[in-house]
């Protein structure tokens, strides 16, 4: 078994982690220019710790790392495909850290601390990284193939196997991804995941095609005009519909490959803008408009890979087609019909994207009311009459059908007309030529040649058209999740990490939270909710804050816990301010829960819910950890009554818990995410006298500072 000696020479210390950063995102094209001085890593060689630095050293040059974890059946195949990435190097002195700009099935591409590009053998790599796995029983299963007289040239092979079935599902940690940030300029994203190379492939496929099917066209349209055909033409024709067959099966593979790419990249973003939205933006909709930005996303995908394609391919290939008519024997006069027949194109489809957008509009406002009504029928069926249940549904029906008779009615026009049209029109061009000039077969045949391509790219341009249409129409919806992404970019990281452990190495005088004149309004022109507003919280502090409605508890709630940003002022924790700790690390330590209406349960699994602030996939010491402080609150009863216990799903969909029970797991996923200070805004509210002094005693035996919110 090789060991970590071999790769010394490779490897980085931890105090050379920011510069082997540095070197690896500028040779692998993530960073156009060498980024700024960054803080270097002098804390323990614990990967939590070192994935925490990783995350706010990345951030500060616009990068994103994910720590992932290889099963150990899975790391042969997966370290040929993973950079750049930094691997942690088994060690049991100096930990040293290899940085792989690329994988591949010869060899491992990596950049050694003299900045110099070495390959590495892929199985020196795996063999250093499992070694640590495979000590242990190494021996017990040498010794075992040798009891059973397995033949020496065997026993390789049979170790290896017998390795792969107890060990295969062992994870690995200790790699990090290093990627660019969702919320980066997204060309920058495309030409990352090189797939403009692809959509180069498929243009030039394309126009291979486009070439070989005017070619066997002449051919034909020479022998058809000259009134005979010879075997060689023939076999010339025959020979290029075989040329293009492996032309159009490449063309169509690598069309999948972009459009799984670029959908990927696609939805990263969208997902990524989501989680940058402000409670503000998204609190007044309802769960229909909700849903129907969802489906416009879903169609821009499917319409604007399909669609974006067929049309860029159309688009070429009516470029080939005005080139083959001003060769033909209608010359220039020719292409200029087709450019003008463009025109004409363009303004029945112009009209055809403004009934389509009324259509659509229309669309989308009953899916919102049919959603809302839905969610709202218990309401309906209390408060309104049933003679008008449906007056409005009525009215927005009516406006839908009329205006789908105009968008059914400019589709057929379209359809019908352009593609069709052009023939008749295209050969009315080559008519007086045909008459004066019978004997130019080869002029005529080239012209009937761009004539039948013209047809055919129409065709697929309407097409094109159509889905293109629909993408201008959805974006409108998915355009502000699109942007939110870029917010990612514009908050700026700490400056110098901070380990957890130095923040808390503070003399006993000093608070674990203090905010110093702070003053925040909601808009503008408003009038201040908090001015000058003053407060210092002591590690185990357990305060009560009390007040009318309206008073700003929850705005102040909010601002400590980092939810919103002060008009002015400062906040501190353990006397370091919020800007120098960064938001990420000030929310997970500074937790709160949030009023019932500004608190979610997810559809997924009741421990999901339970535990979506600490880590997922949870350890096993997190599920033991989780399930007592269910029966501490109270919610062992409810364990028992759901079927699959703490896997039970809860949601909308899912199983119904009561208003007591929300209240209890919201307070159960504050404590367990494990912070130093948490603030609990009226979560006693909606509990009963015996469940309120059940909840109150666990959460002051288990929070360690604690601030609670409450009407007096």
């Amino acid at each position: 078994m090789k060991s970590t000696q071999n790769l010394t020479s490779y490897g980085w210390q931890a105090s050379q982690l920011h510069q082997a950063l540095s070197i690896l995102a500028k040779k692998a094209s993530l960073l156009s220019s060498w980024p700024e001085t960054l803080s270097g890593y002098y804390g323990p060689a614990d990967n939590s710790v070192i994935d925490q630095w990783m995350v706010a050293t990345t951030e500060q040059i616009g990068l994103k790392t994910e720590m992932v974890e290889i099963a150990y059946g899975e790391l042969e195949r997966r370290i040929q495909q993973i950079g750049p990435a930094l691997i942690h190097l088994p060690s049991e002195t100096t930990p040293l850290f290899l940085a792989v700009l690329k994988g591949g099935k010869k060899g491992i591409k990596v950049i050694t601390p003299n900045y110099k590009v070495r390959y590495l053998d892929l199985i020196e790599l795996r063999d250093v990284l499992v070694s640590d796995l495979e000590a242990p029983i190494a021996q017990t299963i040498a010794t075992l193939l040798t009891e059973v007289n397995v033949p020496e040239k065997r026993q390789a092979a049979t170790k290896k196997a017998i390795l792969r079935e107890q060990l295969g599902s062992v994870p690995i940690g200790g790699c990090w991804l290093l990627r660019l940030s969702p919320g980066d300029d997204f060309l920058k994203q495309i030409r990352s995941a090189r797939l403009p190379r692809q959509l180069l492939i498929i243009l030039g496929a394309s126009l291979i095609g486009q070439l070989l099917m005017l070619l066997g066209w002449w051919l034909l349209g020479r022998g058809a005009l000259e009134g005979h055909f010879e075997w060689a033409w023939l076999s010339a024709w025959a020979l290029l519909l075989f040329t293009a067959i492996p032309v159009q099966l490449l063309s169509v593979w690598m069309e999948n490959r972009l459009s799984l790419g670029l959908g990927s990249l696609f939805k990263q973003r969208l997902l990524y803008g989501i989680l940058q939205l402000e409670p503000k933006e998204i609190r007044h909709k309802g769960s229909g408009q909700f849903l129907g930005q969802v489906m416009e996303a879903a169609s821009i995908e499917s319409l604007a890979l399909g669609g974006g394609l067929v049309t860029l391919v159309a688009v070429l290939e009516l470029f080939i087609a005005v080139g083959v008519l001003t060769i033909g024997a209608g010359g220039i006069f020719h292409a200029l019909l087709l450019l003008g027949w463009l025109a004409f194109t363009g303004w029945l489809c112009w009209y055809y994207y403004l009934h389509s957008n009324r259509w659509v509009t229309i669309y989308r406002e009953m899916t919102n009311d049919l959603v809302e009504r839905m969610v709202g029928h218990r309401t309906r069926i209390a408060q309104e009459s049933p003679e008008h249940w449906h007056d409005e549904e009525d009215q927005l029906l009516e406006s839908y059908l009329r205006y789908s008779e105009r968008v059914d009615r400019f589709n057929i026009i379209i359809k019908g007309i352009v593609r069709r049209g052009w023939l008749v029109v295209g050969l009315l061009g080559v008519v007086y030529t045909f008459i004066t000039a019978p004997t130019a077969s080869a002029a005529l045949a080239i012209s009937l040649g761009g004539i039948l391509l013209a047809s055919q790219s129409l065709g697929h341009f309407v097409t094109g058209i159509a889905s293109f249409t629909g993408v201008m129409i959805a974006w409108k919806q998915v355009a502000p999740l699109f942007h939110a992404a870029t917010r990612g970019q514009e908050k700026q990281p700490s400056s110098q990490f901070i380990l957890s452990s130095q923040i808390k190495r503070k003399p006993a005088q000093v608070p674990v939270l203090s905010a110093r004149n702070l003053s925040f309004r909601y808009h503008a022109n408003a009038e201040p909710i908090l001015q000058a507003c003053q407060l210092e919280i002591q590690k185990g502090d357990r305060l009560l804050l009390e007040g009318p409605s309206g008073g700003g508890k929850s705005t102040l709630s909010a601002l400590l816990a980092g939810l919103l940003v002060p008009e002015s002022g400062e906040l501190l924790y353990w006397g370091i301010t919020q800007q120098r700790i960064g938001l990420k690390v000030w929310r997970k330590q500074i937790v709160t829960a949030p009023q019932f209406h500004e608190n979610h349960i997810f559809t997924e699994t009741f421990l999901f819910n339970l535990l979506m602030g600490r880590r997922w996939p949870p350890l096993s010491k997190d599920l033991v950890e989780a399930e007592a402080l269910c029966q501490e609150l109270g919610l062992g009863d409810l364990l028992e009554r759901m079927p699959a216990g703490l896997q039970q799903m809860v949601g909308e969909s899912g199983w119904q818990l009561s208003h007591g029970e929300r209240s209890r797991l919201y307070i159960a996923r504050a404590i367990l995410q494990q912070a130093d200070l948490i603030i609990l805004d009226e979560s006693f509210a909606a509990l009963d006298p015996e469940n309120l002094k059940r909840a109150l005693e666990c959460v002051l035996r288990r929070a360690s500072t604690l601030l609670v919110i409450a009407h007096p």
